[in-house]
């Protein structure tokens, strides 16, 4: 026979890797539950700040918008400094004459040069304009400010949600994964157990080379198995410490799902389209989106009409005597630009085309929400019966593991046989904690159609 040409050292340099690789990155750990998760991640995660950032921009932008209905105050002055100043000349006798004793005396006797003004000249002065046809499309800007943020206010809540249910599935996931892990380890040791059962029944002459062969292939694949399982949960790991905002390259722990966690009722839930209408994210926006374009063209519409409105102010100046020091005034004021009379036209068809596309957005957005809410009841109904048909799995699994213990310990089976039986039992409980998780992910993806979450 040929035993010794059997390279023995593969299943035992495997199972060496799986040991060795786990603590390579970091040996701490640290505890998580789903509720801690989802509160660091809704803190710490930087795309829910950037929105919340946006949602702070537009309110200041609707500020900025108000401030346009205050009247225009401008306050100004200035200071010139003449070389030369301008001059009035009144020629010699330019008045007549004046008779005195028999003499007549010129008025003025000489040339008068009168200089105007001064050298140094100050002037100051506050000026208002007050718009009266524009306040019309004030208005409307404000409201189109105003709907842009409640539209960031609501793509905020939109993403809290998104990275919510990413927490989730993330944390159900790595909890599920690690299900699968024991499961897997059960059948490592089982195919082991049965490697070393051939080894000795292959030295009694009881089997054949090519069978020890063949499981030692089956170990070395449910060891692979083992391996890509442990790589899948350290990537869903990192990414939900990406997503927490968690440091460091340690273990997490994930403490398990409280079980009322996992029985939530639907009869509770409202899945009418009616109900979505008024709290469904995608058909807020889409019907903020449409509801902007309707302003906008109001808007429009009212930039046909001329600028009008009244101004006055109150200036100062010393240094120009033909000029009062103190001047009060009030006036109106109306400009009226044909060119963007005509510009406009095409501004507001543009605009109308918008309110066109978001209409049909709408349109589209309901047919899809509606559909989704039927796709998620659906999933739901088919979550609640696997979880039904899983639980009945554990209970026959639970059954025959009791068996396989009796007749172990009446020396009536193989070890390998109680470990297959273990290795069952784990997979019926991963299955049908995957089903619960599923149920909730299901539940979960309901409630944000349905604006419920």
């Amino acid at each position: 026979m040929r035993t010794n040409s059997f390279p023995k050292f593969i299943p035992a340099a495997i199972s060496l890797l799986i040991t060795v690789w786990l603590p390579i990155c970091s040996q701490d750990k640290s505890s998580l539950n789903l509720e801690s998760a989802v509160e660091m991640a809704l803190k710490n995660n930087h795309l829910i700040n950037v929105k919340r950032l946006q949602t702070d921009e537009k309110q200041q932008k609707v500020n900025e918008d108000k401030v346009k209905y205050l009247p225009v105050i401008g306050i100004g002055g200035t200071y010139q400094y003449n070389s030369d100043l301008p001059s009035i000349t009144i020629d010699q006798g330019r008045f007549g004459t004046l008779p005195f004793n028999g003499l007549f005396y010129p008025l003025p006797p000489v040339d008068e040069i009168i200089e105007v003004g001064e050298h140094n000249i100050y002037n100051a002065g506050l000026t208002f304009y007050q718009p009266l046809t524009q306040l019309g499309k004030i208005s409307s800007g404000v409201k189109v400010s105003k709907t842009e943020l409640q539209i960031a206010r609501t793509e905020e809540n939109k993403t809290a949600i998104q990275i919510k249910q990413a927490v989730e599935k993330l944390y159900f996931g790595i909890l599920i994964t690690q299900k699968q892990i024991e499961e897997a380890e059960l059948k490592v040791r089982m195919a082991e157990t049965k490697l070393k059962e051939a080894e000795n029944a292959l030295l009694a002459g009881k089997t054949t080379e090519s069978s020890r062969y063949g499981l030692a292939a089956t170990a070395a694949d449910e060891q692979q198995n083992l391996l890509k399982l442990r790589m899948q949960s350290d990537d869903y790991s990192a990414d939900l410490k990406q997503l927490t905002g968690i440091s460091g390259t340690g273990d997490l722990l994930l403490e398990p799902v409280p079980s009322e966690y996992l029985a939530v009722k639907t009869e509770s839930i409202d899945t009418s389209m009616k109900g979505a209408l008024l709290r469904n994210n995608d058909l807020k926006l889409a019907t903020l989106i449409k509801t902007k374009a309707v302003y906008a063209i109001q808007a429009s519409k009212l930039s046909y009409l001329p600028d009008l409105g009244i101004l006055g102010g109150y200036t100062y100046q010393k240094g120009t005597m033909i000029y009062p020091k103190n001047n009060s005034y009030i006036g109106a004021s109306i400009k009226w630009n044909l060119q963007d009379m005509i510009s406009n036209r095409t501004l507001q068809r543009q605009r109308i085309y918008l309110k066109e596309q978001a209409e049909e957005n709408l349109a589209n957005t309901r047919e899809q929400v509606n559909k989704d809410i039927s796709k998620a009841c659906r999933r739901l109904l088919q979550s609640q019966e696997l979880i039904r048909v899983a639980g009945k799995v554990v209970e026959y699994r639970a059954e025959d593991l009791k068996i396989h213990n009796n007749k172990r310990i009446a020396g009536l089976n193989l070890e390998s046989e109680l470990l297959s039986a273990k290795a069952a039992m784990a997979k019926a409980e991963a299955d049908y904690f995957a089903a619960q998780l599923h149920y909730r992910l299901a539940l979960s993806e309901l409630k944000i159609l349905t604006g419920n979450y």
